[in-house]
């Protein structure tokens, strides 16, 4: 079971994002306030979860959250300012949309930089320790494939509907054949990027 709170008394958001590792499409991230007393037996890390339990959980967290919202930036940012700048940019983007104000942002993972005026903690695996932090990473894998979903209709040779961007080897080999479209990230070295298989869901 995942824990509700970091703290007892402060107002957290959970902070998580989607899309790192990809070639292609921009970077979602989600900040979601939860009641402390929420619980849910299903709630866990995104990428431990079927696409079923996803959507049917991204519908329970925007109906019980205290607030939630989702930012992307596109591939064009991430090609300027580097995919970790985007990523951390992204999620500052979400907690801006916040129409109650945090005061502990509880991130997954271990880079972040500080947030004006809000607290942060960082945890290395944490959409599989707090429910706030899991909530957001779903919130943000759901919104993020439903965005790849989309734009495969403008180019389904790269299958984008089942891969979501992320370089599997449908992806790389229709990058051979096709070369690369406006959607991808210039900045990643294809070459390179290409021999690499991404854990990153």
């Amino acid at each position: 079971m995942l824990q509700t709170a970091y703290t007892e008394d402060l107002i957290e958001a959970g902070c998580d994002e989607a899309g790192r590792g990809c070639l292609a499409g921009p970077v979602f991230a989600a900040a979601v306030i939860l009641p402390k007393t929420f619980t849910n037996s299903l709630l866990n890390d995104s990428k431990k979860l079927s696409e079923k339990q996803r959507l049917h959980l991204r519908e329970v967290i925007e109906n019980e959250a205290i607030e939630w919202a989702v930012a992307q930036l596109d591939q064009t940012t991430i090609d300027e300012i580097n995919i970790l700048n985007a990523s951390i940019k992204s999620m500052h983007l979400a907690v801006d949309q916040l129409k109650i104000r945090p005061q502990l942002l509880l991130i997954d993972g271990n880079r972040f930089k500080p947030y004006s005026g809000i607290r942060h903690q960082c945890f290395v695996k944490g959409d599989g320790k707090f429910a706030s932090i899991a909530a957001a990473s779903i919130l943000a894998k759901t919104y993020r494939d439903e965005y790849m979903e989309n734009i495969h209709l403008e180019y389904p040779h790269y299958h984008w509907d089942q891969n979501k961007g992320y370089p599997t080897k449908l992806h790389k080999d229709a990058i051979s054949v096709h070369g690369i479209c406006p959607y991808h990230r210039k900045s990643f070295k294809l070459s390179e990027q290409l021999k690499i298989d991404f854990n990153d869901r």
